[in-house]
Formats: structure tokens, sequence, C-alpha cells
């Protein structure tokens, strides 16, 4: 699709009128009736507005022109699973996993790999293979061949090494011990719980990124125990396969 198709599709999707849409863009309703007839296309400034008023990537407003990959673990991106900045918008360089509210969640590169292989492995390579290929595509991304330079002196590391202290010193019943923490983000972890009176309650963000492990059960086959944390809070977990029957065991604001 073109770029005046485009934001016509979005105008049209989100029931705007011409007028409506050039509020929220901060232009004028011709500037806009100009853009769908495609005489004129937003400039850099109003595409960055765009992106963030309708939570679309710039790329994608301009009709995917480039095959966007992450500059970290190399995973081919599209909209739903962008990194996003600080401030909330798209950074069309990471995925949400290894770039999350501004800060990069992987310093070291070995880490990085050995959570990839699983995923990789489930879309049928083997390991070894996994593992080659990881070693010989990640030093060619930009984040690795500047990671001195991007990286944050080891403050999210420190952050992740206080975060497993924490929650190993919780002493848990059951629960194996904590060596890793990744990045999880929020939608694909958001368990509802049971609360007592049959209220149910979920206490993420699905657009969030936060650090967590699944580890399964030694006393107990096919139960889990799922730990979730920041730096605002931990909270551990138990469920069933695919998080079926979810239970709260803990949630601790630090």
């Amino acid at each position: 699709m073109e770029t005046r198709e485009i934001l016509k599709q979005i105008r049209q999707e989100h029931n705007l009128t011409q007028e409506q849409m050039a509020h929220r863009a901060m232009v004028t309703r011709q500037a806009v009736s100009r853009w769908e007839t495609g005489e004129t296309q937003p400039n850099t400034d109003t595409l960055r507005i765009l992106s963030k008023e309708f939570n679309v990537s710039i790329n994608t407003l301009l009709g995917s022109p480039k095959q966007l990959v992450c500059q970290c673990c190399g995973m081919p991106l599209e909209d739903p699973i962008l990194g996003r900045n600080q401030d909330g918008s798209f950074n069309e360089d990471y995925c949400q996993w290894c770039y999350a509210d501004g800060t990069y969640t992987y310093s070291d590169m070995d880490d990085l790999i050995r959570v990839c292989i699983p995923h990789m492995v489930q879309q049928g390579f083997t390991e070894d293979q996994a593992r080659t290929y990881m070693k010989q595509t990640l030093p060619q991304l930009d984040y690795w061949k500047r990671h001195e330079e991007l990286g944050d002196g080891g403050a999210f590391e420190a952050l992740k090494e206080q975060l497993i202290r924490e929650i190993n010193a919780l002493h848990i019943k059951g629960m194996p011990e904590v060596k890793n923490l990744n990045a999880l983000v929020g939608k694909y972890v958001n368990l509802e719980y049971p609360l007592p009176g049959g209220m149910k309650t979920r206490f993420l963000d699905d657009r969030t990124t936060y650090l967590g492990n699944q580890l399964e059960s030694a006393d107990c086959e096919g139960l889990c125990y799922g730990v979730l944390a920041n730096a605002e809070f931990i909270l551990v977990c138990t469920y069933e396969n695919q998080g079926a029957n979810p239970q709260l065991i803990l949630y601790k604001k630090r």
C-alpha cells in the first residue's frame, strides 16, 4: 500500500473525519486531504506524531519500504513487536525483548544466544545449528558493533543480579533457585489470577517488558513456577501447561 492509502485507512479505522485527523496530527484539514490524494506526504516531524498517535511505525506509514530487523537479536520486525523508547514512541531498530522503554535488555551475547536457541529449535534448527547461526549473525548487527557505546555501564545487569538475589532470598517452598532472568513482554505472561471472594485480576501491562523466568517444579510434575519482576515489584506464581490454573504466590513491592 502507498502512504496515501495507509493514512486514509488509519483515519477510517479510527472513525475520524479529515478535520479530526488533522487535529490529532496538528495540521490543517487541507493537509490531510492532500495526503490522501497523494499530492503531498507528511514531513518527518508529522510522521513522528502520527506514529505515536496511532501506534503505527513510520516504516509502515511510508508503505514498509524497509525490512526491519532487530539490531540486537536479528529477528525480523513488525509493528506489534517493535521496541519502544522511554517516551513510548517506537524504536524501529529493536524488538521489544531486546529494547524496552529506552533500556537495552542484553549486554552479554552468550546470554542472548542461550535465550534464543530454544525458540530456534522449535523452528527446526538443531541446537548446534542455532548456536552457530547466532554466533555468525550477532556480531554483524549494529548493537553488538556499538555495544560499548550503547551500553549502560552494567547498570541493567546489576539490577538483574539484585533481583535474582532478592527472589532467591524469599525461600519459596518448592521453587527451584533462580539463576537467570530474561526479557518477557507483558501480553505473553499477563495471567489472570483468582482472588479471595471470586474476583480475578491481572497485574501486568501488556505493552511493558519485564524480567522473568519459568522454573519447573521438582516436586510436582506438570507444575511450573513463574517469576516476574522489575525495579518496582516481584511477582511469583504457579501454573500448569500453557498457563492453565494460575495461582498467585506472592506480589511484593520493592
